[in-house]
């Protein structure tokens, strides 16, 4: 495998096919991958501020650690990556296939994921503080310990989703589907939950605080 290291590629258009390059700790801040053919492609600890990834094809690929502040990843294919302890502040996700993706530990704070599908999705202690999930499908998500404050999760599908330990203070779960989702530990304090659907009573007897 060829690998390009310390190496900047700032504003460049690199809608190209990178099939499982290694891009690894690369300066790729406002390049262009648009549509482009990234799967399995290692872009661990790279610098991807801005950039856009578009409708690219990015499945298995590796961001962990990786700095992909404000970048756009709208309707990109993202099934099964590696995005742990990475940098999400204010991404854009919205409509993206994250189906499977690991997210542990990462930083999503403000982001947007409307309408995206981050079915069986590991958010496990990750930061979605005011993050907009709105419409998204989390079935069977894990975001056991994560940081769900003032999250946006209106219409929502979390059937059987892993709700452990997390802070949902304030979080808008008007509309969405709560069916088996598991709340054990979690704090509601002023979370809405009055047009939910699906909730039921027992899944509330072990929240920390609501």
């Amino acid at each position: 495998m060829y690998a390009m290291n310390i190496v900047s590629f700032e504003e460049a258009n690199l809608s190209v096919s990178l099939i499982k390059g290694s891009l690894k700790r690369m300066n790729f801040i406002g390049a262009d991958f648009i549509e482009a053919d990234l799967k399995e492609s290692n872009f661990k600890g790279a610098n991807l501020r801005e950039a856009n990834f578009e409708r690219a094809d990015l499945e298995g690929a590796n961001f962990r650690e990786a700095n992909l502040k404000w970048t756009n990843l709208r309707k990109a294919n993202l099934k099964g990556a590696d995005l742990r302890k990475a940098n999400l502040i204010g991404v854009d996700l919205r409509e993206a296939n994250l189906r499977e993706a690991n997210f542990d530990g990462a930083n999503l704070k403000g982001a947007n994921l409307n309408g995206a599908n981050l079915e069986r999705v590991s958010l496990k202690g990750a930061n979605l503080e005011d993050a907009d999930l709105n419409w998204a499908t989390l079935r069977e998500a894990n975001l056991l310990e994560s940081n769900l404050v003032r999250t946006n999760f209106t219409g929502a599908d979390l059937e059987d989703a892993d709700f452990r330990n997390a802070n949902m203070e304030l979080a808008n779960l008007t509309w969405a589907n709560l069916n088996g989702a598991n709340l054990d530990g979690a704090s509601l304090d002023g979370a809405d939950l009055k047009e939910a659907y699906f909730l039921k009573e027992k899944q509330l007897s072990k929240v920390k605080s609501y």
